[in-house]
């Protein structure tokens, strides 16, 4: 969505991971910060897009580690290029998130990043469309593709994708140049176990 923005203003896209800017070294992301920020307004018109925004602007803490600590003063100098005394004219700031419970409200603040757009789960319309672009270019034989997208609710447009990309595996470890429907009902039971693992993961270290 953020790229298509971009093409569709004709602006500079530049995208960033949020985890990317906090560094070990003390004054190294805020340092990251500042030197984005200055391309874009270089680049502008330009569209800033920071995908997991929640490793950057999760709630602060009073008191923490030295990584903690430097993960704020990082934090702080986005929020300076925000709205600090250089205005960002025609740059424009996209961020991305699957946990806004934990995003500081400082960021959300009027005048921030304070327009929000939910983006759910595709329907089964979308999901179609979605295995459709991820299938173009394999050879699918007798594949029953409505009961496929059926078995996929739910599904993430990234997990569609995954699905897709181990059924073309399991083609190849059978030496066949063709996709079958076991091997995409394979593919969903291996992504599905694979999302089931990561939830767990995120519940005993989260």
């Amino acid at each position: 969505m953020a790229k298509a923005v971009a093409s569709s203003t004709k602006s500079t896209f530049i995208e960033i991971v949020a985890s990317e800017l906090v560094q070990k070294f003390i004054g190294e992301g805020a340092k990251l910060v500042r030197e984005i920020f200055e391309l874009a307004r270089e680049k502008a018109p330009s569209i800033v897009f920071i995908d997991e925004l929640d490793a950057l602007a999760a709630k602060r803490v009073d008191v923490g580690t030295s990584g903690e600590r430097e993960v704020q003063r990082t934090f702080m100098q986005l929020l300076a290029e925000i709205d600090g005394f250089k205005h960002l004219s025609n740059v424009k700031i996209i961020g991305c998130t699957n946990r806004i419970d934990i995003l500081d409200p400082a960021i959300l603040r009027p005048g921030r990043l304070d327009r929000l757009i939910e983006v759910p789960m595709p329907n089964e319309e979308a999901r179609k469309e979605i295995f459709k672009i991820h299938t173009k270019n394999m050879r699918l034989k007798r594949v029953n593709v409505n009961n496929i997208i059926k078995k996929m609710e739910g599904f993430s447009g990234a997990d569609i994708k995954a699905v897709c990309t181990e059924a073309g595996y399991f083609a190849i470890r059978a030496n066949r140049t063709e996709v079958t429907e076991n091997d995409f009902l394979k593919a969903i039971e291996k992504v599905s176990k694979t999302s089931e693992e990561d939830k767990s993961y995120l519940r005993m270290f989260g």
